[in-house]
């Protein structure tokens, strides 16, 4: 496993190095990490390198210049300068890191619920960030300053709090831009509890930006604490950097180097840290997110807003009663808020498929289809939401459940297979952790169980040597493989119901046949009922046992295969069968299917 502090991670996920020894190639990442150094090295070894107690007062030495005795010479009361700066850098980064850890505790946590839950949640956070933004901070200060007796580890903690709405803002913005990636949908879909995603899956795209932003923080509180102090709040026998710049402020014209030696500390310090933290952003790679193709469909259905004249809203008849159906959707409706209002893209819908049955939804982007199945998974984005008059998945109405009930029946009765194999695996992990990871937290299995389960499943998807890709990363993975992955991840759960959304577009001709007679042999051999999402008939042809045609968020036809190439009833239909399939080699065989017998599922 690595972490954006040892390994950064390029845009493919391949580990690029140590995140040292990148900086020290840079001089100014040397630079500043070699005094930051020596200030850390010198703050904890403080009762060993002061030569004397810091609040010891010696009259003789009382603005005393430099000695061999006394390196720095002695302050207005008789102390020891020197042993007075070395304490204070104690002082100061221990004020600095309590500031930062009272920042970190209250906003990161914060943002990141905010940024993945959205709606209430990210409203009142934002609220309450606001709202501290918005107090002046250095009256607070002095107001718990006056009333805690100047204790300086709570002044800190007051600082801390004022710099947590920076955290939450950072947190919130980095997981806004990645909690709709394509492999946060999928470990939510193998049935990963919320928390367990955001531990193990976002918090780690936002490590890195925090590392930077505490960099810069550090300075900051530094500055502030030392602020403070130069008024006199935090305590008078505090030996400070602040209390020490305050001291020889008032006696800048006839000792200027009393003030001179802490000024040089704090800034020397303050700047190694701003260096520290700009190099730091340039070093550390950060992950861009992109649009991936399942967004766009989103996008493009959601902008369907109307229904082409020609076309019905086809419901058909069901066959089997609701208990016996592997799935069922009555009346599925599906809408978008937009900014010109709220947006029907699927309307009142309803199909059902039975177990073992391989049922393919077809249509052309935009049509409704992936809405149809996110709404049957739950994982509709924010600005999405479905009603129906029942969603059947196990002869169970889910639409009657909680929504953590609802969530316990992924990893279980479902398996989803995405589009798109490489950006529906954390590029992060090894193959073998988000292998096992599902099988440990849903299934409640041991390590070694959970272990042995993914091989045997990379073993039956026809992975060669699964232990060497239990080891890997996702970009050292072919897209076939990739594919052949999340199908074994899909079906190690041995799920009722299997649904595969676009599951070739992203492979080649040749790894599209291999990936669909796996499948086919999957469904078989474990009698799942499969659905397949696609926009090509041929896809249709080669795997399923019957069709929904969808167009603009309305069925407009649902029969078996061999009738629908045979006389399909609607033009638009006739229009996507010749679009598919003409000229393919499959041809032949398709018109065997026409001229065939009609046999209903096989």
């Amino acid at each position: 496993m690595t972490t954006p502090l040892t390994d950064s991670l390029d845009t493919r996920g391949g580990r690029r190095g140590s995140l040292l020894t990148r900086l020290l190639r840079r001089p100014a990442g040397a630079i500043s990490i070699g005094v930051l150094a020596l200030i850390v090295i010198v703050g904890v070894l403080a009762p060993w390198l002061a030569p004397y107690d810091p609040n010891f007062v010696d009259l003789s030495i009382t603005r005393a210049l430099p000695s061999a005795e006394h390196w720095l010479g002695g302050d207005t009361t008789g102390r020891d300068v020197a042993s007075r700066l070395i304490w204070g850098t104690q002082v100061t980064l221990w004020g600095a890191l309590v500031a930062i850890v009272t920042a970190l505790v209250l906003g990161v946590p914060s943002g990141l619920a905010a940024g993945y839950y959205g709606g209430k949640t990210d409203r009142i956070g934002s609220w309450i960030s606001d709202g501290l933004q918005s107090i002046p901070g250095m009256v607070i200060l002095l107001i718990v300053g006056a009333n805690t007796g100047n204790n300086f580890n709570i002044l800190m903690i007051t600082v801390g709090v004022f710099m947590a709405p920076g955290y939450f803002r950072l947190t919130r913005s980095t997981v806004l831009s990645v909690r709709g990636e394509a492999y946060v949908d999928a470990a939510r879909v193998a049935g990963l509890s919320d928390a367990r995603i955001m531990v193990k899956h976002v918090i780690k795209q936002v490590t890195a930006p925090i590392v930077i932003q505490s960099a810069l923080t550090a300075g900051m509180a530094m500055g502030m604490q030392a602020g403070l102090q130069f008024l006199g709040i935090g305590g008078g026998t505090t030996p400070g950097w602040g209390a020490a710049m305050n001291e020889g402020f008032k006696v800048m014209r006839t000792d200027p180097m009393l003030l001179l030696w802490p000024s040089l500390a704090l800034g020397i310090t303050i700047a190694a840290l701003a260096v520290l933290g700009s190099t730091l952003a340039d070093v550390i790679s950060v992950k861009t997110p992109t649009v991936s193709r399942r967004d766009r469909k989103r996008i493009a259905a959601a902008n369907a807003a109307k229904t082409p004249a020609g076309t019905t809203s086809t419901t058909g008849s069901i066959s089997v009663a609701a208990v016996d159906s592997a799935v069922r959707l009555e009346n599925l409706r599906v809408t978008y808020e937009t900014p010109d209002g709220e947006v029907e893209v699927v309307h009142g819908i309803t199909l059902d498929v039975s177990p073992g049955e391989v049922l393919g939804i077809v249509g052309e982007s935009g049509s409704g289809k992936s809405q149809t199945v996110f709404s049957m998974l739950d994982l509709l984005p924010k600005s999405g939401a479905y009603t129906a008059d029942a969603i059947w998945i196990g002869g169970e109405d889910v639409t009657t459940l909680s929504k953590r009930e609802r969530a316990e029946l992924l990893g279980h009765e479902i398996g989803y297979i995405p589009q798109e194999p490489m950006t529906n695996l954390d590029p992060s992990y090894t193959i073998g952790f988000q292998l096992t990871e599902p099988l440990r937290a849903v299934h409640g299995m041991t390590k070694a169980e959970a272990r042995e389960r993914a091989l045997a499943m990379l073993t039956r998807v026809g992975i060669v040597d699964p232990a060497r890709v239990m080891r890997s990363y996702p970009h050292e993975l072919s897209g076939g493989m990739a594919q052949r992955v999340l199908i074994a991840g899909a079906i190690s759960g041995k799920p009722s119901v299997l649904v595969a959304d676009e599951p070739t577009t992203a492979l080649d001709v040749t790894v599209q046949a291999e990936v669909l007679e796996l499948l086919r042999e999957l469904q078989q051999e474990y009698q799942m009922a499969l659905i397949i999402v696609t926009h090509n008939f041929g896809v249709v042809a080669d795997i399923c046992d019957r069709v929904v045609v969808m167009r603009s968020g309305s069925i407009v036809e649902i029969d078996d295969v061999a009738p629908i190439f045979a006389h399909a009833e609607n033009p638009y239909t006739r229009d996507l069968i010749a679009a598919s399939l003409d000229g393919a080699e499959s041809r032949t065989e398709l018109d065997r299917l026409a001229v065939a017998t009609q046999e209903g599922p096989r």
